[in-house]
């Protein structure tokens, strides 16, 4: 989507990965007026009203969708079959983009009646745009409709495509939920660091900026994450105490069990909620 071909949108839900869509796609230019959002909850429409003048924010699915190129679900999958149906009269010639944890396009192309379907799978990084994405687009998306996709995902970070939608609940494990890995490590180092001596804003400081160094260092090499490791790792060092103390406490084995753990629920969200 950019602004030289701008084409009507419709989001069916206006949460926190609705905004970073919308967010983005207002910084490239597209106007506001071309931009639609049903959210049933009233504060989070005022919010939506007052974040991003000039889009127009419906309480529930109407005729106005009926102009909308591109459809962005961002519901939850417990309340996307019944947003569906009551969309789907309206939307039928329109491409249609899920962000919903779990639903397949099986159920999807059921519900509402097309065939021209991506599931995403996106992250909250993506609010200051520098999310990943996975992707996966059903037969009946064209090569133009992909590209219509990328366009939309680019302006909340980078995307992978996936040939099998299967592993999208892999996605979902592993990037998808990610961040929260992530910040669950933050509070453990600034926890760490608290009872070391430091004060909490210190220890957060140094604990997010040793993040995001560490995670530009590997995005910048070629080699993998075990080589980098194994380079801040000498033998007898502070570095190697500390890894033989996570080793002993069975955190790796851990940590791809609580991956392996998200991935079956991202399969159950969808065997619960689908067609």
């Amino acid at each position: 989507m950019t602004p030289t071909s701008p084409s009507p949108l419709a989001f069916i839900g206006g949460g926190n990965m609705a905004s970073a869509i919308i967010g983005g796609l207002l910084k490239q230019g597209l106007p506001a007026a071309l931009i639609d959002v049903v959210e049933p909850y009233g504060p989070q429409r005022d919010k939506l009203r007052e974040q991003f003048p000039g889009i127009t924010v419906l309480e529930a699915p109407g005729v106005a969708l009926a102009r909308a190129g591109l459809v962005v679900w961002a519901v939850k999958p417990q309340t996307f079959k019944e947003a569906a149906l009551a969309s789907a009269p309206h939307t039928a010639r329109a491409l249609h983009l899920s962000v919903a944890a779990g639903i397949r396009s099986d159920s999807m192309a059921t519900w509402l009646g097309t065939e021209r379907i991506v599931r995403a799978m996106p992250n909250t990084p993506a609010l200051v745009g520098q999310g990943m994405t996975g992707l996966y687009a059903r037969p009946g998306a064209s090569a133009s409709d992909r590209a219509q996709v990328e366009a939309v995902v680019a302006t909340t970070g980078a995307h992978v495509w996936l040939q099998r939608e299967s592993d999208l609940d892999t996605v979902t494990a592993l990037s998808g939920s990610g961040p929260a890995y992530v910040f669950y490590f933050l509070e453990a180092m600034r926890e760490a660091g608290i009872h070391m001596g430091l004060d909490a804003a210190t220890a957060q400081k140094l604990a997010i900026g040793t993040f995001v160094g560490a995670s530009a260092l590997a995005a910048a090499s070629d080699e993998p994450p075990e080589v980098l490791r194994e380079r801040v790792t000498s033998k007898g060092g502070t570095t190697f105490a500390a890894l033989t103390s996570m080793e002993s406490a069975g955190i790796k084995v851990a940590f791809v069990a609580a991956m392996h753990a998200a991935q079956v629920r991202a399969k159950e969200l969808g065997d619960e909620f689908g067609a």
